[in-house]
C-alpha cells in the first residue's frame, strides 16, 4: 500500500518580535489581559518587503535540507495561505521559482487556519494515485498585513510565519504500523461564513484587501466542538485509539480553545503541543510550526503518532493522523 511519508520538516519565523507590552498603548490592553485570555506572549511580524513566499521559501529550504534530497526531485508544490503575494498567480509558483525547482504541479490551497490539513490531504491524494512522487507542502502567512491594528479583539491574536514538509510516496504494509499519513478528515459549514472573514477582496471592488473581522464567542464555541470531533475522526480512520496517540497538535489559535479541546477529549495536557504563547495564531502555518517545535526539541521521535487538528474561517476544519 502506498503511503505519503514525511521526509523532512522546516520552519521560519520572521526576525521581528512584538511582545504584548510593545503593542500600541492606544489599544488599551496589557500583557496580563492578553495572556490571561489567550495565552499569547508575543508574535513574529514580517519585515517590510518580506512576502509570504519569502517566508515559505525559508521554511522549505530547511525542510529540503533535512530531507536530504535533490530539490529537483520535487514535482509538486502546494502552499496553504490566506495571504498570498498577489491575487494571482499562485504563491506556490513564486516558491517554485525562488527555489529553482523543475516545472511541475504548483498551486495554493485556501482554507484559512485549516489550510495545512487541506494541503496535506491534497498532496496525499496526488502521492497515493501516482500523480506525484515527491511533494513540498507549505503553510505560510503574513496575517499582520490584514489586521486592523486598532482592534484589540483581533490584532493581538495573530502573527506571521511558515512551516513546510517534504512528503514522498512509499510502499508500506498497509496497517497501523505504517509511517506517514494514516487518517484524514475534512469539512466545512458555510453557515458560519460571517463569523470569521476579511471584509475585502477582488470581486467586491474598490481595490481594497480588507481587514480581519471575527465573532470571537462563536469561533470559540464552534472550535472546541469541531476540533475535538475532527481529532477523534482522524484517529478512528487511522485505526488507532485516540488514547494511544502520542501527541495532539491543535491549530494554535488560543490557549483556552486548546485547553478546552484537550479536556473535552480527556487527552493528557502534557501531550498537547502548545506554541501559541510564542508564535500567536499563524493560521495555516501554525500546525507545521508546532510540529517542528517538538521535532527540534527532541520530544517527537521516529515512530510517534500525532493528530493535527485545525479550524478556520468558513468555518472549515480538518485533522490528520500520522506516524512520524
Amino acid at each position: 500500500m502506498i503511503r505519503s511519508t514525511i521526509r523532512g520538516i522546516g520552519a521560519y519565523l520572521p526576525a521581528k518580535v512584538m511582545r504584548n507590552d510593545e503593542l500600541p498603548a492606544a489599544l488599551g490592553t496589557s500583557d496580563d489581559w492578553i495572556q490571561s485570555r489567550t495565552g499569547i506572549r508575543q508574535r513574529h511580524l514580517a519585515a517590510e518587503g518580506e512576502l509570504t513566499s519569502d517566508l515559505a521559501v525559508a521554511a522549505a529550504r530547511q525542510a529540503i535540507l533535512r530531507a536530504d534530497i535533490d530539490p529537483r526531485s520535487i514535482d509538486t508544490v502546494i502552499v496553504a495561505t490566506s495571504t498570498p503575494d498577489n491575487t494571482f498567480p499562485a504563491t506556490a509558483t513564486a516558491v517554485q521559482r525562488k527555489l529553482e525547482l523543475q516545472p511541475g504541479i504548483a498551486f495554493d490551497v485556501q482554507a484559512v487556519c485549516a489550510g495545512f490539513p487541506y494541503a496535506l490531504a491534497t498532496a496525499d491524494g496526488f502521492l497515493r494515485t501516482g500523480l506525484s512522487r515527491r511533494a513540498l507542502v507549505i503553510g505560510a502567512e503574513t496575517f499582520s498585513r490584514i489586521l486592523d491594528w486598532n482592534d484589540r479583539g483581533t490584532c493581538v491574536l495573530f502573527g506571521d510565519g511558515a512551516g513546510a514538509m517534504v512528503l514522498e510516496a512509499q510502499e508500506q504494509k498497509g496497517d497501523t504500523s505504517d509511517r506517514g499519513l494514516l487518517g484524514i478528515t475534512l469539512g466545512a459549514d458555510g453557515r458560519n461564513y460571517d463569523d470569521l472573514f476579511v471584509d475585502g477582496g477582488p470581486s467586491r471592488g474598490g481595490g481594497r484587501v480588507g481587514v480581519l473581522k471575527m465573532n470571537g464567542r462563536e469561533v470559540f464555541r464552534f472550535a472546541v466542538v469541531k476540533l475535538a470531533e475532527a481529532a477523534e475522526q482522524a484517529a478512528a480512520l487511522a485505526g488507532i485509539p485516540l488514547a494511544d496517540i502520542d501527541w495532539m497538535v491543535p491549530h494554535q489559535a488560543n490557549a483556552r480553545i486548546i485547553d478546552g479541546v484537550g479536556k473535552k477529549l480527556g487527552f493528557p495536557a502534557e501531550r498537547v503541543v502548545l506554541t501559541v504563547g510564542d508564535h500567536a495564531n499563524t493560521s495555516a502555518a501554525s500546525i507545521p510550526l508546532a510540529i517542528n517545535a517538538i521535532f527540534e526539541d527532541g520530544r517527537l521521535q521516529r515512530g510517534h503518532t500525532l493528530v493535527a487538528n485545525a479550524l478556520g474561517g468558513g468555518f472549515s476544519w480538518g485533522a490528520v493522523c500520522l506516524r512520524w
